[in-house]
C-alpha cells in the first residue's frame, strides 16, 4: 500500500492537472510498468524447451491387452507433443527395425513362456538374425502372471535381444502383473521423463537391477459342495458344475477367473519313485521348497508334457542325446533312465512349479452369496502316441468328491467387465465358453439391470450338451435374456456352428452394436474365436455398407472403447 504522504501528492497532482495531462501521465506510468515487466520476464530462468521425439510404439497382444494399453499410452504421448507411430507386431516390417530411434515395445507372454501368435514372426526375426540396432533408444513393458513360472518370459527375451543388437535401453523393462494399470503408468511416466529431459541420454541399468512387483494373491480355503456332470447319457463330453462354499466373503466380480494349482496324478508319481529308485520320504530341497519326494512330485513340480528346456537340462544331467521334443516325466523316464535316484534328485530342481489353471467363474455374489462360488469344467482329453490321456486339472476337478477341501485364489479381468445397467450386451460363449455369461446374466437379473441381453451358444447335441438348459429357459420366460440364438453342430447332417447363427442374424446385430452394445466372446481361440469375429467383420461389412479392411477398423474403434471384449484360450 503507497504512504499516507506520497499519496497526498498524488491527489494534489491529479486535482491540478488539466485532461490532456492526465493521459499523459497514464501512458507514461503504462510504459514503466511494462518496461519493468519485461526486465522480470527477462531475468526469469528459461525452461528448457522439449524436443519432440518420433516414437514407435508397438505391441504384440493375445487377448487384446497389450493393444488396448500402447493404444492409450500412445495418446498420452501425443499429448506431450511426441509424433507416435502405433504398430502391431504383426503389422510391423522387420526391415525398420535397424532404423529406429526411439522404440518402445508392450508385448505379453502366452502359454509356457511364448509370445503371441501376433509377435511370432517378429520374435524369430529379431533372434534369428544379426542386426545392427546401435541408433534405437528403447524400453520394454512386459504383461504377464506372476503365477507361471515364466513370468513376463517374452518381454524379458525381447528386451535382452534388442540389447544384444546394440540397442540402448532408454528405461529398464517394466514387468506387470494381471492388474498392470498402475506398473504400466509408472513405467510411462519414466520413459516421457527420459524423453523430455535427456532424450540423448540412456539409462545403463541392466534388466537384474530391476525390481519386479508381483502381486500377492489371496488364498482361499473351500469345501466342494455340489459336482455335477451337466451332460447327459451319451454325450462325448464331460462337463462338471462344481459349487464350491468358503467360510471368508469371497470378493470378485462377473468375468474374473478362478486360479487353482492341481496336484500330479498320484498312480504316476507313485510310478516316478518306482522307476527312479527314489525314497518317497527322503527331504527335498528345491530353490522355492522344502519337502519329502513324495510330496515335491505330487503338489509342487510339473511332471507333465516337460519344456523343451527342462528336456534339455534333463540330457545334460544324464549325458543323452534327446530329440527336441516335449514329453511327460514318466515317458521320458522311461526311455532315457536315469542312472540313480542321486541322478534323479539333480533332475527334480529343473522341474518348474505346477502352473495354476484358471476357470471362469459362472456365478455372481448378487445372485449367489459373498461365501459360494461357481466354475464350469469340461474334462479335457486327448490322445498322444495312440493313447488316451486327459487334462491334469481337468480330470483332477471332474473326480473331486463332495465334500472335500480345495485351495484356490480369484484371477481378476479387469477387461473382461459389464457396462453399464442399462447398455446393452451380445454374449457368444459356445461350449464352457458360457460360464462367464451365466455370471453376467445372474448378476443382471439380481441387480434389476435394465440393458438388454443377448446370448448366442453352441455345442454338439440340444439333447446332451445344451449346459444349463433350465437355467437359461427361466431366463428367457423372465425376460432377462431378451434374445437367445442356439447352434448344436452335430443334430443334423450339415454342421452349424455360432458363426452361422451371428450371419443369419446380421441386421438385429448390427443395429445392437449400432445402438452402443457391447460384444463379449468366451472360448476357444482356435477357430471358434476366430471364425466368429470373422463372421461380426462380415456382418459389419455387410450391414453398414463397409469394405472388409473399414469394417476392421470399425470392429476395432469398438475394441478400443471396450465394447468389444475376449476372454480366449
Amino acid at each position: 500500500m503507497i504512504k499516507e504522504s506520497k499519496l497526498q501528492r498524488l491527489f494534489e497532482l491529479v486535482e491540478t492537472s488539466t485532461p490532456e495531462e492526465l493521459i499523459w501521465i497514464n501512458g507514461y506510468l503504462s510504459g514503466i510498468i511494462a518496461n519493468t515487466e519485461r526486465k522480470q520476464q527477462l531475468n526469469k530462468p528459461v525452461s528448457p524447451v522439449v524436443a519432440a521425439k518420433k516414437i514407435t510404439l508397438a505391441f504384440g497382444t493375445e487377448t487384446g491387452n497389450a493393444k488396448r494399453l500402447a493404444t492409450k499410452l500412445a495418446g498420452i504421448a501425443k499429448k506431450e507433443g511426441h509424433t507416435v507411430k502405433l504398430c502391431g507386431l504383426d503389422q510391423y516390417r522387420h526391415t525398420d527395425i535397424e532404423n529406429e530411434n526411439y522404440f518402445l515395445l508392450v508385448v505379453s507372454t502366452q502359454g509356457e513362456g511364448e509370445p503371441p501368435a501376433t509377435a511370432k514372426k517378429f520374435y524369430d526375426y529379431l533372434h534369428q538374425n544379426q542386426l545392427v540396432c546401435s541408433k534405437m533408444k528403447y524400453s520394454v513393458l512386459a504383461l504377464g502372471d506372476s503365477s507361471y513360472p515364466l513370468f513376463c518370459k517374452t518381454g524379458e527375451d525381447f528386451d535382452s535381444r534388442l540389447e544384444n543388437l546394440g540397442a540402448q535401453r532408454l528405461h529398464p523393462i517394466q514387468k506387470c502383473d494381471v492388474d498392470y494399470d498402475e506398473d504400466a503408468s509408472g513405467w510411462f511416466s519414466n520413459v516421457l521423463k527420459e524423453l523430455n529431459e535427456k532424450g540423448n541420454s540412456v539409462q545403463k541399468i541392466t534388466t537384474n537391477s530391476v525390481p519386479v512387483k508381483k502381486n500377492a494373491k489371496k488364498y482361499y480355503n473351500g469345501k466342494i459342495i455340489t459336482s455335477i456332470n451337466l451332460n447327459d447319457i451319451g454325450s462325448a463330453k464331460e462337463t462338471y458344475h462344481i459349487e464350491i462354499a468358503t467360510a471368508d466373503d469371497l470378493d470378485y466380480a462377473p468375468g474374473d477367473s478362478l486360479g487353482m494349482v492341481p496336484l500330479n496324478t498320484l498312480p504316476v508319481v507313485e510310478k516316478i519313485l518306482e522307476i527312479t529308485g527314489l525314497n518317497k520320504d527322503e527331504e527335498i530341497t528345491t530353490g522355492k521348497i522344502s519337502a519329502t519326494a513324495f510330496e515335491v512330485l505330487r503338489k509342487h513340480v510339473n511332471i507333465n508334457y516337460l519344456l523343451s528346456k527342462t528336456i534339455s537340462s534333463y540330457a545334460t544331467i544324464t549325458g543323452q542325446e534327446i530329440p527336441d521334443i516335449r514329453m511327460d516325466l514318466l515317458d521320458l523316464l522311461r526311455i532315457y533312465p536315469v542312472k540313480n535316484a542321486s541322478q534323479f534328485k539333480e533332475i527334480i530342481q529343473n522341474l518348474t512349479p505346477i502352473a495354476p489353471r484358471l476357470y471362469s467363474i459362472s456365478s455372481s455374489v448378487a445372485a449367489h452369496g459373498e461365501n459360494e462360488i461357481h466354475i464350469t469344467v469340461a474334462k479335457n482329453t486327448f490322445e498322444r502316441e495312440q493313447e488316451k490321456r486327459y487334462g491334469l486339472c481337468s480330470s483332477f476337478l471332474a473326480g473331486l468328491p463332495v465334500g472335500i477341501d480345495v485351495e484356490f485364489y480369484i484371477h481378476r479381468n479387469q477387461h473382461f467387465r459389464l457396462p453399464e445397467a442399462d447398455k446393452d450386451i451380445i454374449m457368444i460363449g459356445p461350449g464352457t465358453g458360457i460360464a462367464p455369461f451365466r455370471s453376467f446374466l445372474a448378476e443382471r437379473d439380481a441387480t434389476g439391470a435394465d440393458g438388454r441381453n443377448w446370448l448366442f451358444f453352441g455345442e454338439q447335441h440340444f439333447v446332451t450338451d445344451f449346459l444349463y438348459q433350465t437355467e437359461i429357459q427361466n431366463l428367457v420366460d423372465t425376460g432377462v435374456l431378451t434374445n437367445i440364438h442356439l447352434a448344436f453342430s452335430r443334430d443334423q447332417q450339415q454342421k452349424i456352428y455360432v458363426q452361422q447363427r451371428i450371419a443369419e442374424n446380421a441386421q438385429e446385430l448390427y443395429s445392437w452394436l449400432s445402438g452402443g452394445a457391447s460384444i463379449y466372446v468366451c472360448g476357444a481361440k482356435t477357430p471358434m474365436a476366430e471364425d466368429v469375429e470373422a463372421a461380426i467383420v462380415d456382418v459389419i461389412a455387410g450391414q453398414g455398407q463397409l469394405s472388409k479392411t473399414e469394417a476392421v477398423a470399425w470392429l476395432n474403434q469398438l475394441e478400443d472403447e471396450g465394447r468389444y471384449l475376449k476372454d480366449v484360450y
